[in-house]
């Protein structure tokens, strides 16, 4: 019998639920898809690049906003920075 490693998650990006980068995180995110230019989507390829340009757009502004934690037994959605 084989024993394969398995992948277990030990760390995440989150976002503070009630915090100000939530709300930085958001406004960013509407300035941005805003500036995505949708005007000129004429097939399936275009249509392709939009939506992976709004991913892209995603990805960037929630690595710019999130932070890294340890996922730990402690980890619990009550768990923030004042316990």
């Amino acid at each position: 019998m084989i024993i394969n490693d398995e992948f277990i998650q030990n760390k995440r990006h989150i976002i503070m639920k009630n915090g100000q980068e939530k709300l930085k995180f958001i406004s960013d995110l509407i300035k941005g898809f805003w500036n995505v230019n949708t005007l000129n989507i004429s097939d399936k390829n275009s249509l392709k690049c939009i939506v992976q340009e709004y991913m892209d757009l995603l990805e960037s502004i929630w690595f710019k906003h999130s932070y890294l934690v340890n996922i730990t037994k402690y980890s619990k959605n009550w768990w923030n920075k004042d316990c």
